[in-house]
């Protein structure tokens, strides 16, 4: 079996879960000399990121991919990252990567009639926990903590809410409204529903208002603290987890298996979020799992784009003991609801791991045309 057809395709659409903002992805298409077709995605989040993969899997990695057999994913993988080796430690070429590697797995599956899991090692979970993972956008905190509520009240057992997000929410800019608001929202959920705080890029918190505030949090009993410093701030965030009892998580920032294994060793998170559409894909995510594993700490998905994405994660937890929960996104929204023939849904709490062959979605290509831009 060889690889025929490489083709990439920047979508752009809007996400009710984000204020109905538009939103970037670009996903790829694999097919085979067989007929088999296999898809993959990355989360490039920017008109011209989505566009600039597509250059690159057109011209760094289609011409060395053509020809090679889609089930050899470890080799092809290094292939891809030797193409790139002056411009590939992250960035755009990530994210074509991921988006291939992703692909690549997807067509592996469907050429051994298993779904992804198989591949994987096999099912740990029969079904995984599911998460709202939510961007508010209402104007008052009792709105808000409604509107968290609701999603309980769905079998949600989980909420997860961004700062700094579009909308009228307006959390993150002011202290005593976002300890309202925590406070507000534990009293709406019960004690029974975890509840995350994604502090998120736009907030700038020093370490000390990081300390500060999540003190304040753990009145509440938030199960963790997620991106409260910048990236890079390793001091920081180690002065913060000594001064804390709440767990930290961080990582969807980062590219590369070299990046997460830095971060793992540096001790400053508890829980470290990995996103296939950017982290250099399953292959990528894979490697992480192992390295969390070791070092006797929790990996979470990262997966806020299409069901490709959110397919990938679910087989990727599925096949691990050390995750926590599964994030989705609480509104139905087109690249979940309308991109495949079956979304992922939960029930009841829980979501179900996909059985038909690789990724076990089926893409609508009438949809991929619909939201495709230049």
């Amino acid at each position: 079996m060889q690889i025929k057809r490489i083709e990439a395709f920047p979508l752009r659409y809007p996400e009710p879960n984000d204020n109905h903002h538009l939103r970037y992805i670009t996903l790829v298409r694999l097919e085979t000399d067989s007929g088999l077709v296999g898809w993959g995605e990355c989360i490039a989040q920017w008109p011209e990121a989505a566009l600039a993969v597509k250059v690159i899997v057109d011209r760094g990695f289609a011409p060395i991919l053509l020809g090679r057999d889609p089930q050899e994913t470890e080799v092809l993988w290094h292939l891809m990252k030797e193409q790139s080796w002056w411009y590939g430690e992250g960035g755009i070429a990530s994210l074509a990567l991921s988006a291939i590697d992703v692909a690549l797995w997807d067509l592996r599956g469907k050429a051994q009639g298993l779904p992804l899991y198989r591949l994987l090692g096999g099912k740990t979970h029969a079904r995984l926990r599911a998460c709202a993972s939510t961007h508010p956008n209402k104007a008052t905190i009792p709105a808000l903590a409604q509107e968290l509520a609701g999603y309980a009240q769905q079998g949600y057992t989980a909420l997860k809410v961004g700062f700094g997000k579009r909308g009228e929410a307006h959390l993150g800019e002011d202290p005593k409204r976002d300890i309202a608001f925590v406070q507000a929202t534990r009293e709406a959920i019960g004690d029974d529903v975890d509840f995350m705080v994604d502090v998120g890029h736009k907030i700038r918190w020093d370490v000390a208002h990081a300390i500060r505030m999540t003190r304040e949090f753990e009145r509440f009993h938030i199960r963790w603290i997620e991106e409260p410093l910048r990236r890079d701030d390793y001091e920081g965030y180690l002065r913060l987890r000594n001064a804390i009892q709440t767990p930290i998580a961080t990582g969807e920032q980062e590219w590369t298996v070299a990046a997460y294994q830095r971060l793992i060793r540096s001790g400053i998170a508890d829980i470290i979020m990995v996103d296939p559409g950017r982290a250099e894909g399953i292959t990528g995510f894979l490697k992480v799992i192992h390295l969390t594993a070791q070092a006797h700490q929790f990996f979470n998905a990262h997966t806020w784009s299409s069901a490709i994405n959110t397919a990938a994660s679910l087989h990727l937890t599925a096949a691990a003991p050390h995750y926590i929960v599964m994030e989705l996104k609480p509104i139905p929204n087109p690249m979940q609801h309308e991109l495949v023939t079956q979304p992922i849904m939960q029930q009841h709490g829980w979501i179900d791991i996909p059985e038909g062959p690789g990724l076990g979605i089926e893409v609508d290509e009438k949809v991929v045309r619909k939201y495709l831009f230049e």
